[in-house]
């Protein structure tokens, strides 16, 4: 709806615009407005004002009267019903031979006093807040983490490594390899990498999967002492981790990569 003083700066804008030898659906195309909407609100003396916030309408003649809606929230609200939704009151009044209103009305007088939602016995739905997302602008910003499995002779033995990379500028920061994922292995890694690139208590992320490792107390306690900010991925998103995942598959994919696995731990270090 355009307000008055709009409406009169539209019209003002076509009669010039007609005075100057346009034609006036060619204005009327311009501005967006119909010829026939200029016509009617423009009688050739005056711009009409806009009626319909002003119009008297009749309410409709099965509009719920004060007393009714007063029954259906007293319905809503007794011990037989307090725990029910609308499409499950209105049946069971059909079936006690009983019509307040009908479910459409049932929800929407709820909503107007707010009683709506949750009226289950189940808990209310949770807002999950979308996760925190981070950029790197500069070197030892934000590291990425993760571990790869490394094949060894032995089949189901495997060689595990864990890698430390920085998002900004792909540097490997830090790396092992380890015949086990253990949280301790991963700490200890972890500190020799911050130390290495000299950025302790320095507010970096670090952004890793959802991996057991890498929730254990063991890493989160020693994150909390070098002051590092911990990032996760999304729960059941595969993808949310692409820096560490695109680098296991450079060096997995490489021509030197052992074909038949890995003799020993060192040889895999």
């Amino acid at each position: 709806m355009i307000e008055h003083d709009e409406r009169q700066k539209l019209i003002s804008h076509i009669q010039r615009a007609v005075a100057s030898g346009a034609r006036k659906h060619k204005a009327c195309e311009i501005i967006g407005l119909d010829i026939r909407t200029v016509q009617r609100r423009f009688n050739g003396h005056e711009v009409k004002a806009d009626q319909r916030p002003v119009a008297k309408r009749a309410e409709p003649a099965n509009k719920l009267t004060t007393c009714e809606r007063q029954a259906v929230i007293d319905c809503c609200n007794s011990p037989e019903f307090a725990y029910l939704p609308p499409n499950q009151i209105v049946p069971k009044l059909a079936d006690q031979g009983r019509y307040l209103a009908s479910e459409s009305s049932f929800y929407r007088i709820l909503k107007q006093v707010n009683q709506l939602q949750p009226r289950g016995r189940n808990k209310p739905h949770k807002t999950i807040k979308k996760p925190t997302s981070y950029t790197a602008t500069k070197p030892n910003q934000v590291w990425s983490w993760d571990i790869s499995y490394l094949p060894s002779g032995v089949i189901g033995l495997h060689y595990y490594l864990y890698l430390f990379m920085d998002i900004y500028s792909r540097k490997i920061v830090g790396a092992d390899v380890y015949d086990s994922e253990n949280a301790m292995d991963a700490a200890a890694l972890l500190q020799r990498s911050v130390w290495s690139e000299k950025c302790v208590d320095q507010d970096l992320v670090l952004h890793s999967d959802n991996g057991a490792p890498m929730k254990s107390f063991t890493l989160r306690e020693k994150m909390y002492d070098l002051g590092i900010v911990t990032s996760r991925s999304r729960p059941r998103v595969s993808n949310d981790n692409p820096y560490s995942e695109s680098m296991f598959k450079t060096l997995k994919y490489c021509p030197q990569w052992p074909q038949k696995g890995f003799a020993s731990l060192s040889e895999a270090r």
